[in-house]
């Protein structure tokens, strides 16, 4: 699908043409890839890696614009296994356009909200702070869901809840890779932007970029951390009270397991038939020491056994 966007006003107005200030192809179609192949001359191996999810965030230099694969979180539904997923999408940019590809149609959303767009940069690098502010926000979620499981985890001892814990991690560790590429894209912009004589705002706006990132970053490793040691404690939390609940069920079973073998011998209808001419009081012994002496046996016919 294909949505143009012409710059006025300072916002991004819908309009059908092929020649916009800035396109965003979502989910292209076999059609729309020969259009981006043939008119905006973007091979192959570029549209792949804007629509492949483990791509890793990079920068490439033309003649004529820039190519950029970035990291962006995508939007969380609060549902199933509380998982938080990255994905890319590639930027072309030049001077005079934009283009924008990605395997949806929300990198777009809430561009143009923080300050008036006049460019296409303008454009890029307000898609780029909306991005990094969704990492935070997501940061926060993660941080209210993980006090939640906390809360759950304490009164039930649940599994599940352990399970979606390592997910919370799992999830952190993905945003620690996306954030950190994401980062190196930025200083590389950063750089070219000084080479190629960007305006004073435009530098000065992709530095405040790195600083949100690296703040981002940093934010989402003391969480990492925290999580790691947070899910080894939980699980020696119910390490422990497992161990408590075997030892309380043994403690039954030492109470009750010598009642047990009283009312055994004392109903063994058919011993005290097969001894009927042995008095009981030697008969009941003899068996007690036969008893005594195959327990004895066993514990050492297992010690040879475990040697």
């Amino acid at each position: 699908m294909i949505n143009s966007f012409h710059l006025r006003h300072g916002a991004l107005q819908r309009v059908d043409r092929l020649d916009a200030d800035v396109m965003l192809f979502s989910n292209p179609d076999a059609a729309e890839r020969d259009l981006l192949h043939s008119h905006f001359k973007v091979d192959e191996h570029a549209l792949a890696s804007a629509l492949d999810p483990d791509e890793v965030s990079r920068i490439e230099f033309h003649p004529d614009n820039l190519f950029l694969i970035w990291k962006r979180p995508e939007n969380y539904s609060g549902a199933g296994s509380l998982a938080f997923e990255v994905s890319s999408c590639g930027l072309l940019f030049s001077p005079a356009r934009l283009l924008v590809i990605a395997p949806d149609d929300s990198p777009l959303n809430g561009v143009g909200t923080h300050q008036p767009l006049n460019t296409p940069l303008d454009v890029l690098l307000d898609l780029l702070f909306n991005n990094i502010h969704h990492y935070l926000g997501h940061l926060k979620v993660i941080k209210l869901v993980a006090r939640e499981l906390q809360q759950k985890f304490n009164a039930a001892m649940d599994n599940q809840h352990l399970i979606q814990m390592f997910n919370l991690s799992e999830s952190l560790i993905y945003y620690l890779n996306a954030l950190h590429s994401n980062g190196a894209v930025l200083t590389r912009l950063r750089n070219h932007a000084e080479k190629e004589h960007f305006g004073a705002e435009a530098i000065g706006r992709i530095d405040d970029l790195i600083i949100e990132n690296n703040q981002c970053y940093k934010q989402a490793e003391i969480y990492s951390t925290v999580f790691s040691g947070l899910i080894d404690a939980r699980g020696n939390l119910m390490n422990n009270s497992m161990n408590n609940l075997l030892r309380k069920l043994t403690l039954i079973n030492v109470v009750f397991l010598p009642l047990n073998l009283i009312a055994s011998i004392g109903g063994m209808s058919e011993f005290s038939m097969m001894t009927a001419g042995t008095p009981w009081w030697i008969a009941y012994p003899l068996f007690l020491m036969a008893m005594m002496g195959g327990a004895v046996a066993m514990v050492f016919g297992l010690r040879r056994l475990a040697k």
